[in-house]
């Protein structure tokens, strides 16, 4: 099917956070108030900070503060991937904390582990299905090292399976596929919007007060407590957990460290079932493609395909703006990748096309600390990964509130900081031409010019 036809009556909303599941908005704040402990962010990172503050000291007042809706953002605009991995997966934590790799996975295991229970433990309705992932490869240079990156896997307790091509077309029939790499348990797939507005009942359940449509304008030190003012409100917090991702800091430094990445996402028609037979996908694991430039998708509760990714695009000067979540060009670009990928579903069309920005460091995996002598703690940087690290980092934010070394704090991880980007117009420049050089390296079978072989020595990059 043409592209432009099959994505001309496609929504242009998010498709998540298009369902009736939706819950209305909660009371804006229109008074001045204190609390133990205030959660700025209303997505994931602040969720579970509120959620696992109630659930370790339930004596505490925990209050959230949400600039619009719960799960508005990154949170409900992602594929629906919750990995193990706290590093951007096993490479990048390999080749930045390898000393640390075994006690890296164990926690990255231990925590998707916690996520299951506490979906199960609150009745969160959001389609959790532990299928693990698939890395396919779809140029022959992408199997390079999938043997040795098996090997290392498995010597760290994961469930990793090489398939050949006959193999991983078993699974999922396509034309494209030359073999890959199935991580068997280490992912689950899910309905991201149903998560946060579970884990937002959740919390309200343990009675912690959130009030949506209350953005933090300002934050003040007054050396005992931090004061967060809203258009109509005010909180004196004793402590603070800042989760605002890529949005403008109420921390300055962090402005030097994170840049806003738009990603882009379709969502099909549900498929027949005999489109669905053409397909396999029996086992129904979310799937990454092996490119730099690389897709995702996976399949939904009601036989969706979601195929997002490939362009990550960064626009100059760091602007964060809403008409920058429709761009057409990005839009026909993946629906003929849909189609090259899978040419027995020519005919299906697509409902929703979005999309949304998330926060990028150099380092591609959440960093964290703490300021204003130790009375705020953050986590940022999560780079697209975060649907399942954002536990692990409110735990780090929690704990470096209280205070006590943790196995979590002790990390080399958490305790260092990645290398911040240069001021713009450096950075926009720097950023452009990495992108240009990492679609050329995947046009001349992966090799990697001289920019990236630099920024790859210096322990830097730009990812999605």
């Amino acid at each position: 099917m043409d592209p432009l036809k099959a994505l001309a009556d496609a929504e242009r909303k998010p498709y998540w956070l298009d369902s009736p599941d939706k819950p209305e908005p909660l009371r804006r704040l229109f008074e001045e108030t204190s609390a133990d402990l205030a959660v700025v962010g209303g997505g994931f990172s602040g969720l579970w900070a509120a959620l696992m503050a109630k659930e370790r000291d339930p004596s505490l007042d925990v209050v959230l503060l949400e600039g619009r809706r719960v799960g508005w953002a990154a949170s409900g605009r992602n594929g629906g991937f919750c990995v193990a991995s706290l590093t951007h997966g096993l490479s990048n934590g390999l080749a930045r904390w390898p000393h640390e790799i075994s006690t890296l996975v164990r926690l990255g295991r231990e925590n998707l582990d916690e996520i299951e229970r506490t979906v199960a433990r609150h009745g969160i309705r959001c389609a959790f299905e532990r299928t693990g992932e698939l890395h396919v490869a779809t140029e022959p240079w992408q199997l390079d090292g999938m043997a040795e990156d098996v090997g290392i896997a498995r010597e760290l307790g994961m469930d990793h399976r090489l398939l050949d091509e006959g193999q991983v077309r078993a699974e999922v029939a396509s034309p494209t596929y030359a073999g890959g790499l199935w991580d068997r348990d280490g992912c689950a797939m899910l309905d991201p919007a149903r998560l946060a507005w579970g884990l937002r009942e959740a919390c309200l359940s343990l009675g912690v007060r959130i009030h949506e449509r209350s953005p933090v304008r300002a934050l003040r030190d007054d050396g005992t407590a931090i004061e967060l003012t809203t258009p109509h409100g005010k909180v004196r917090a004793a402590k603070v957990a800042l989760g605002t991702g890529v949005f403008p800091p109420l921390l300055g430094r962090l402005k030097n460290f994170v840049v806003p990445v738009y990603d882009y996402a379709l969502m099909t028609e549900p498929l027949s079932a005999a489109q669905l037979a053409s397909v396999g996908w029996r086992n129904r694991q979310g799937i990454g493609d092996g490119a730099n430039q690389f897709h995702y998708y996976r399949l939904t509760e009601d036989g969706r395909v979601l195929w997002g990714g490939y362009d990550a695009v960064y626009y100059n000067g760091g602007r964060v703006r809403q008409e920058y979540e429709q761009r057409d060009a990005t839009f026909a670009k993946l629906a003929a990748h849909f189609y090259t990928t899978f040419p027995q579903l020519s005919g299906v069309r697509f409902t929703h096309r979005w999309g949304g920005v998330i926060d990028t460091c150099s380092r591609f995996s959440a960093f964290f600390g703490k300021a204003h002598r130790g009375r705020l703690a953050y986590a940022v940087g999560y780079t697209g990964l975060g649907v399942g690290a954002t536990r692990f980092g409110a735990n780090v934010m929690l704990d470096l509130l209280e205070g006590e070394p943790t196995e979590r704090t002790e990390l080399r991880m958490v305790r260092e900081k990645p290398v911040p980007f240069p001021p713009e117009p450096i950075r926009s420049g720097v950023i452009q031409l990495t992108r240009w050089s990492i679609a050329q390296a995947d046009a001349h079978q992966g090799r990697r010019n001289l920019w990236l072989r630099t920024l790859d020595r210096l322990g830097l990059g730009f990812d999605s």
